[in-house]
């Protein structure tokens, strides 16, 4: 059973009663994140998200980390481009306890001058470990040549320079003027009673409402292109991607079926005929990355520099393959159910539940429940995905990032096309 509540200052809750789990993951989700940076701000999401764990008025770093591990709990958060989570997940007997937590490090945390220093020189080992893994660090790469200026281009770790730049001060400032109620969505997923729940968050209650700022930011515009990143390595990394979708997108759920077809799995035809049959690579797939107004639709691979020309060539066919051909109806229902398969096993877990739950509400204002899901990709026909692939596949916003020995590699834009 899902329910919602609307609390007075405009955080919205949401929370699912699964009362055979004996686990119970609460999600505050913040709706802020590397998009929403100006240029001297690139990465304060992502420190604020450290520095909340670095110690309040009522604990220290040290007492947050043991006062979970002593229940037997996670505690944890991440950032993305157009959003925070702080969660946690425990035995249900201890959701008072964790709220607690959560509500601390949100409201309270005092951004101490040591810390902050400390957490800079976590942070630059952060942007100095992806440097070093190509695998990682190519699509960031790949997203900064594709949207170019806009600030979904940008890092969300940031980068040496901005994260050298900030101040508790300056981080505290940016938390008020983002981390405001309207912006804000907890979810929770579990063994959980919502009228309990609703007396737990009184913290949250209390914070003034506050107005939340504009996107300035403008939309998006995909850029095509072929981007070469001189490395000495053992492999050439590659990302060939063109438009996506956006998350609210009518015809997502096509969308996901073709990427399932494309590069999701071991069955993927990408998979099949790059690694498979022809054995060139190691690592091959696809993935979509979907935001708020725009998206793309991204292949990686990482193969030696003499054999990176014939996979980028493979990728561009099989590409070209979905713009021409129906998919047979046999390998879509394999990729409808490898799908639905895959989101219902992942259901079985609080945390997944949680996730969800907070991202329907995010994107769509409402839960949507699991059959109606099931329901939109069943509608799906290969005619669907064919007219999808021929919507978004095309040279305008074809896009190739390559890290490497690339400086000999024969493709160049006139051998980049889709043509």
């Amino acid at each position: 059973m899902v329910t919602k509540t609307v609390l007075d200052n405009g955080i919205r809750v949401i929370s699912e009663s699964i009362p055979h789990l004996h686990s119970v993951s609460i999600g505050v989700w913040v709706a802020t994140g590397s998009r929403h940076e100006g240029e001297s701000e690139r990465g304060i999401s992502h420190f604020i998200e450290h520095m909340l764990f670095k110690g309040t008025d009522r604990r220290s770093a040290r007492d947050i980390a043991r006062e979970i591990d002593s229940v037997g709990g996670v505690l944890n958060a991440f950032t993305s481009r157009e959003y925070t989570c702080y969660y946690a997940k425990v035995l249900d007997s201890f959701l008072p306890g964790a709220v607690d937590l959560l509500a601390d490090i949100m409201l309270n945390s005092v951004f101490a001058d040591e810390e902050v220093e400390k957490e800079r020189q976590v942070i630059l080992q952060e942007i100095g470990m992806i440097e070093d893994t190509p695998d990682d660090l190519i699509h960031d790469l790949f997203v900064r040549n594709f949207w170019l200026d806009h600030p979904l281009g940008k890092p969300i770790i940031g980068t040496a320079e901005s994260v050298g730049s900030f101040t508790g001060a300056k981080a505290l400032e940016y938390r008020k003027r983002r981390y405001l109620p309207a912006d804000i969505i907890i979810s929770v997923a579990g063994r959980v009673e919502h009228d309990e729940l609703i007396g737990l968050l009184a913290p949250f209650a209390a914070m003034p409402p506050g107005k939340p700022e504009a996107d300035t930011a403008g939309l998006p515009v995909a850029c095509a292109g072929v981007e070469r990143f001189e490395r000495d390595l053992e492999q050439v990394h590659l990302c060939i991607g063109t438009r996506g979708i956006s998350n609210t997108h009518p015809n997502r759920h096509a969308a996901y079926l073709m990427n399932t077809l494309l590069g999701s799995g071991m069955s993927s035809r990408l998979f099949q005929e790059i690694r498979e049959r022809r054995g060139l690579v190691y690592s091959v797939y696809s993935y979509l990355s979907a935001h708020t107004d725009a998206g793309s639709l991204v292949v990686y691979a990482g193969a030696e520099e003499g054999k990176i020309a014939q996979v980028a060539e493979l990728i561009l066919a099989e590409l070209k393959r979905l713009k021409r051909e129906p998919v047979p109806l046999e390998e879509l229902e394999a990729a409808r159910n490898h799908f639905s398969g895959h989101m219902l096993l992942s259901l079985e877990s609080s945390d997944n539940r949680m996730t969800r739950l907070a991202k329907t509400e995010l994107h769509f204002g409402r839960e949507i429940p699991v059959e109606e899901l099931l329901e939109a990709f069943r509608k799906v026909t290969a005619e669907d995905i064919l007219a999808l692939a021929n919507d978004l596949i095309d040279d305008s916003s074809l896009s190739v990032a390559l890290i490497g020995r690339v400086a000999e590699i024969p493709l160049g834009d006139e051998l980049v096309t889709l043509s």
